[in-house]
This record gives C-alpha cells, sequence and structure tokens, in this order.
C-alpha cells in the first residue's frame, strides 16, 4: 500500500535529508491540484552578484510541483520522476520570504504537468514562472 501524501504534515515529514529541507523549505497548504510552499531567504541563496540565486527559486519551484505530483498520484503508481522543466525569471528578492503555488495542469495516467508561480512575500512580485512535466511510475509488470 502506498504511503497517504494527502495533508501538509505528511509531505513536510517525507523531506528528512533532502533538499527540501537543506533549504528549509515547508509546504503551507495543499488542496485538490494544487500545492503551496514557502521558503526563507538566507545568505548563502544568494548569487555573487548579491540576488537571490535561480537554482534556489527553481528548487522551490520544482520542490513544490514534485510534492503535488507525490501528493496526485494515480492509483497504481508509486512513483514520479520529472523529464522536463523550464523556467522563466521576471523579478528576484534579497530578503524575506518567497512563497510558491503550484497547480496541476494535467494529470494523466502517464504524466502530469505542473505550473508554478514564485513570488516574493513582501513586495507581491512574481519572481519565476515555472513549468515542469512529470512521467509517472508504475510497478514492473515482467
Amino acid at each position: 500500500m502506498r504511503p497517504d501524501f494527502s495533508t501538509v504534515e505528511a509531505l513536510n515529514a517525507w523531506s528528512p535529508g533532502s533538499l527540501a529541507e537543506l533549504f528549509g523549505i515547508s509546504i503551507v497548504s495543499i488542496e485538490e491540484g494544487r500545492l503551496t510552499s514557502e521558503l526563507v531567504i538566507r545568505p548563502e541563496f544568494m548569487a555573487p552578484n548579491g540576488y537571490l540565486h535561480a537554482a534556489t527559486v527553481v528548487a522551490i519551484a520544482d520542490t513544490t510541483a514534485g510534492f503535488g505530483s507525490r501528493a496526485h498520484l494515480p492509483n497504481g503508481a508509486f512513483g514520479f520522476t520529472t523529464i522536463e522543466v523550464k523556467t522563466n525569471f521576471l523579478g528576484t528578492a534579497r530578503q524575506g520570504v518567497i512563497e510558491c503555488e503550484a497547480r496541476l495542469i494535467h494529470g494523466g495516467r502517464t504524466t502530469q504537468v505542473w505550473d508554478a508561480t514564485v513570488s516574493h512575500r513582501e513586495s507581491g512580485k512574481t519572481i519565476a514562472l515555472f513549468r515542469c512535466t512529470q512521467m509517472i511510475l508504475y510497478p514492473s509488470t515482467g
């Protein structure tokens, strides 16, 4: 039987020892086809130019979409793997909290497509638009 990942608590408990834990990414809410998360900006997340490193933005978006995939797996599936990501960067931040909202755009039997928006809580400005495609994994039948 597959673990139940339908609650914020279950998803956050899934992350020990992972990049999500290292970065301090927390899932804030979950509902059908939607997840939100947050991350407190720390000095080590800055690029040499003094602005938020792009990898930090991708990390929160990919983590949120990935946790969304985990929570929305079709019956019989045991996992997923990312097969494509794309990010458009529109802004940046230097301090405060960044938030991510991921939405399930396509929830098929073999793939899922998630769109995520990363924004700066304090200014309300959008930092990035992100899209990923996940391949849904099933147990081998042979």
